[in-house]
């Protein structure tokens, strides 16, 4: 693709792993015409169970608890919580010692490879503490989209330093993993309010966001986090994403706590009916203001009263250079800076080309397009263009430090890699 690249793009390569695994339910069904009535799979397994006798029991336990500590934590307390969740499927309760209930919870769990196949979409954020850092070198938290078997995605973490010299580091995740639990659930249905916990989760990165929820069935994608501060000058950390049932693809808001703490409420009105939408990091003229994509093809500017109620707005971008033709959409949350909004955008082109290009927003009136960019910032090039989307570049979220932009972005839907531009240099080359 013609033009110059203004991005210095880092050698670091974030890659799916496969051995960082999460314990969750295992659920066993008879198919249809196979059900018996009144004796359903899960009685006939916990039978089965209950009838071996206590050295058959205490050799497989002692296997199942050894391997499940080598990566996780508080295996026995995880194995007793899901034995609570199926124990009424016996009558023999009196006769279910610690060890059996141990067991029993063990067959109905599952160690699940939440980011096996690939991990990418990244959204990155300052972190909130910036202690202990040498001079010029700032801590960043961000999340990434991790897809596993069954093409399901969850939400993970990490953490890393930005070196005034454009070094980038990310930590190393830990080994283990921490299930998430359910601590409440306010409403029915659709618009319930589920909030869950992370007890036990020493560091960012052993915090899994795997769906829990009917709406996120087949995943939780595309994580948009912001820093949101209020206009009495409270923070607090707000992210869209998409939940996908498996049928249905909606918009969903997460609050975030800490990064062992979380809540997850349903977005109304009809742009939460769509993908991609990201939310401006303070209020503008008193409201609420959001970006979408809900015609699936421009960017959309709306505000709102209600933080959880969306509906109509304006297009404020759209197609316009080649690699646009087919669709455009925000690449996370817009960036205030001296002057205006910095707008990450992707759009798509040529034979399903996703490229990420940036504009610049009218700080009082972000309806208004300053200037864009004529060519992409960043494109699937030859060296990363591979992977299980070929010919995509896509990111939930930048950076901006120091007159700086600091762009972690996913390749092929795949891996992740990072890149950073100096915003005179990339405010130069819009139009």
């Amino acid at each position: 693709m013609a033009g110059t690249d203004i991005m210095t793009h880092s050698a670091l390569i974030l890659r799916p792993d496969p051995a960082r695994t999460v314990i969750r339910p295992f659920s066993l069904e008879d198919p249809g015409p196979f059900v018996v009535k009144g004796h359903p799979r899960a009685e006939r397994i916990i039978a089965r169970v209950m009838s071996l006798d206590d050295d058959e029991l205490r050799t497989e336990l002692d296997r199942v608890v050894t391997s499940l500590s080598e990566r996780h934590r508080d295996v026995e307390a995880t194995l007793l919580r899901r034995f609570t969740e199926v124990e009424a499927l016996t009558e023999e309760e009196e006769h279910l010692d610690r060890d059996r209930s141990l067991l029993i919870g063990a067959y109905f769990s599952e160690e699940y490879s939440f980011e096996s196949a690939a991990l990418f979409n990244p959204c990155i954020l300052m972190h909130p503490d910036q202690s202990n850092l040498a001079e010029g070198t700032i801590r960043f938290a961000m999340s990434l989209r991790g897809i596993g078997e069954g093409h399901v995605s969850s939400v993970t973490f990490r953490c890393g330093t930005w070196a005034e010299n454009g070094y980038v580091t990310v930590d190393p995740p830990s080994v283990t993993v921490v299930s998430p639990q359910i601590d409440s659930v306010d409403g029915e249905g659709d618009d319930a309010v589920t909030r869950v916990v992370f007890p036990g989760s020493q560091d960012p990165s052993e915090t899994v966001l795997f769906p829990v929820t009917p709406s996120q069935h087949q995943g939780i994608e595309d994580l948009r986090m912001v820093r949101f501060v209020e206009d009495d000058g409270s923070v607090q950390y707000l992210g869209t994403y998409t939940a996908f049932s498996g049928s249905v693809a909606r918009s969903e808001l997460l609050r975030a706590h800490d990064f062992r703490s979380f809540e997850m409420r349903p977005l109304h009105g009809a742009a939460a009916a769509a993908k991609g939408m990201a939310l401006f990091p303070r209020r503008i003229g008193g409201r609420y203001a959001m970006l979408s994509r809900q015609d699936n093809e421009n960017i959309w500017l709306m505000y709102s009263d209600d933080l959880y109620t969306w509906d109509g707005g304006e297009k404020i971008v759209t197609p316009k250079w080649f690699w646009e033709f087919v669709q455009m959409g925000n690449c996370g949350s817009p960036i205030e800076i001296e002057e205006g909004w910095l707008l990450l955008t992707h759009g798509v082109g040529t034979v399903r080309n996703y490229c990420i290009g940036a504009c610049l927003l009218d700080r009082d009136d972000p309806s208004k397009v300053i200037k864009r960019m004529k060519l992409p910032l960043v494109h699937p090039s030859p060296k990363e263009r591979d992977g299980y989307v070929p010919n995509v570049v896509y990111s939930c979220g930048g950076l901006v430090h120091d007159r700086r932009l600091l762009l972690p972005y996913g390749v092929a839907d795949s891996f992740t890699t990072f890149a950073s531009v100096a915003l005179d240099d990339l405010l130069a080359v819009m139009v």
